[in-house]
């Protein structure tokens, strides 16, 4: 596989933080962001929020294993109706 040359600017937080992933994990910054934009990549925009909110998903014990399919059974403050100002 060939390889081209890019020459970026980089704030200094985010060059420290690949640098510090580089010495940590004892691979080149090439590879860091290699790495990074692959994933970045692979995951694509929408999936943003999801990687954010990922860890708190399916974490809350003891709702009904029906809840999204039947909201307005669960949800007793009105759902759906607009509420007086």
């Amino acid at each position: 596989m060939s390889m081209k040359t890019l020459s970026i600017r980089l704030s200094d937080e985010l060059a420290g933080d690949i640098e510090a992933e580089a010495l940590k994990r004892k691979i080149s910054k090439s590879d860091v962001i290699r790495e990074r934009l692959t994933r970045a990549r692979s995951h694509g925009p929408g999936n943003a929020v999801l990687d954010e909110i990922g860890d708190v998903i399916g974490s809350v014990d003891g709702l009904p294993s029906d809840l999204s399919t039947n909201m307005k059974k669960y949800l007793k403050a009105g759902y759906g109706r607009k509420r007086p100002r």
